[in-house]
């Protein structure tokens, strides 16, 4: 984990981890030096990530969800498997009967803050790296957004491709991104050369239903990046 991110995390650097869950993004993007915002909004997880980084003043948790427009959002919480729960009706109709998701249930709701990308980003500075992992609600977390950054991933999953596609959209809109991609936490990037969005996009739409899930790497061009 730490040789992928160290591609684009240095040492002093900002990184949003938004949808922390078990915090393992954040660990990594401490030990390479960065300070990181975290966002997490499920009390329970929350309380976890408080016990393991609160006393870490490089570490700013804050119990909020990311979405396109500030103000409060429904959270379909998953409790035995809460890092699937999502802020989408439409993500959870496509894991309904669907192989790899048998006995997922979304069995509660709650309510809770949402705030956008470009807030955090005027509130804490430009980040170098945003990690994005919020079941199936990621293109909503990108429209947030409007200024590019230098990189970030987004998850996706072959149950909700759409999302990816307007995610890629997305991130079209704002700069000259190229992209790559992770597959489950094997923490290895896939592709060699990187790829620009339309191929991204015709990669995610080949995919086989047991691909499943992972995350889309995406990098402005011309950056000078440098494989780890």
């Amino acid at each position: 984990m730490d040789k992928l991110y160290s591609q684009f995390i240095k040492p002093g650097d900002l990184a949003f981890d938004v949808g922390a869950h078990a915090g393992d993004r954040i660990s990594s993007f401490r030990r390479l030096g960065a300070r990181v915002i975290a966002l997490e909004p499920q009390p329970k997880i929350l309380r976890a990530l408080r016990l393991i980084h609160g006393r870490d003043d490089q570490v700013r948790i804050l119990p909020s969800a990311a979405s396109a427009a500030l103000g409060w959002m429904t959270l379909h919480v998953n409790s035995a498997n809460p890092t699937v729960s999502t802020a989408s009706r439409a993500f959870i109709a496509e894991a309904e009967g669907k192989a790899g998701w048998e006995g997922q249930t979304w069995d509660s709701e709650i309510r809770v803050p949402a705030v956008t990308l470009d807030r955090l980003i005027a509130a804490h500075g430009v980040p170098a790296f945003i990690k994005i992992d919020v079941e199936g609600y990621e293109d909503q977390v990108l429209m947030g957004l409007k200024t590019a950054v230098p990189a970030l991933s987004f998850e996706f999953t072959t149950i909700a491709r759409d999302v990816a596609l307007r995610s890629l959209e997305r991130l079209g809109s704002l700069g000259d991104y190229e992209f790559n991609v992770s597959f489950g936490e094997n923490q290895t990037l896939t592709l060699a050369p990187w790829v620009n969005a339309k191929s991204m996009m015709e990669f995610i739409m080949g995919l086989s239903h047991e691909e499943n899930s992972g995350d889309c790497y995406a990098r402005l061009a011309r950056m000078g990046y440098t494989a780890a």
